[in-house]
């Protein structure tokens, strides 16, 4: 018994502690107040996340009906819905996401298997680098002077264009550190069967990491979302039914944009359910995308 107390009164008594104790006790008071700080710094932003979603759900779940879905933007102390705005914004984003994706897949590729390290490629990260850092207002403002300016009307289409540039840095970045992942020795066991470079991209890295690419393009669209200075610059908004994309089109952040400001009270409700709406898509599109995530480990 009197073993087995030394012994372990000798486990807890580290090298360190015996020959500096004063030190050792600065050291496990700093390491002590750290801790304590990134706990209440969890705490603070936790607390901050809990009341807006808490806010979002108290007042947006009261104006979420069948007529939000089924009727659309109604002039102020009128009944109506968020079916216009729905669809436009479903239309933005997925048009988005189609044009931007096969660019961004495309790039991320490029930099994965091709340029590696040529000074090419290293230019091509820098700028996407800037572009993924980019303030949405300042891509709404360039696409307004290349496309609306010339046309002289907003329109979807700019809208769209607008978002995959938003699109587009989010999906080459996930694209090239996820083909980064695929081990080197499935490439060389396909160069040892005499597979070509296309080849070997699409049915061996690519496919390897495809679950991995799948997310960056479900974060990219949980991205464009929610965004509403880019789509001021360019689709504007509608506030009648329209699936035109050559003309200003409704969507979900432009309206709550335009209702959360007024006096009308069921513009104001229908403001805070569709903030609700597209808090929880996007929080459905992070968890499938997590859930993809560890699918690829």
């Amino acid at each position: 018994m009197t073993i087995a107390t030394s012994t372990l009164s000798q486990t807890k008594t580290s090298p360190f502690q015996a020959s500096n104790p004063q030190r050792y006790q600065r050291r496990l008071w700093v390491n002590r107040f750290n801790l304590t700080m990134s706990w209440l710094c969890m705490a603070f932003g936790l607390f901050w996340l809990i009341w807006i979603l808490y806010t979002l759900f108290s007042e947006g779940l009261s104006g979420l009906n069948m007529a939000v879905f089924t009727q659309d933007t109604p002039a102020p102390n009128m009944e109506g819905g968020l079916r216009n705005a729905l669809l436009g914004s479903l239309m933005l984003t997925v048009s988005g996401l189609f044009i931007g994706t096969p660019i961004g897949i495309l790039c991320g590729i490029f930099l994965a298997e091709f340029g590696r390290q040529s000074k090419i490629a290293s230019v091509i990260r820098f700028i996407n680098d800037i572009l993924l850092s980019a303030p949405s207002i300042v891509i709404g403002l360039f696409v307004f002077e290349l496309i609306v300016a010339q046309q002289g009307h907003f329109s979807g289409w700019a809208g769209s264009v607008a978002l995959s540039l938003l699109v587009i840095p989010v999906v080459v970045r996930t694209t090239e550190n996820m083909l980064a992942l695929v081990p080197n020795s499935l490439r060389e066991a396909a160069y040892a069967l005499g597979t070509p470079k296309w080849r070997l991209v699409t049915m061996v890295t690519l496919k390897a990491a495809k679950a991995g690419v799948m997310t960056g393009v479900l974060l990219a669209f949980a991205r464009i979302a929610g965004e509403t200075a880019p789509l001021l610059f360019t689709a504007l908004n509608n506030n009648f039914f329209s699936t035109d994309m050559n003309a200003p089109i409704a969507n979900l952040p432009n309206v709550i944009f335009q209702f959360a400001m007024s006096p009308y009270e069921n513009w104001r409700s229908l403001a805070w359910t569709a903030a609700l709406i597209i808090t929880l898509t996007v929080l459905f599109i992070n968890i499938l995308a997590r859930w993809l995530s560890s699918k690829s480990h």
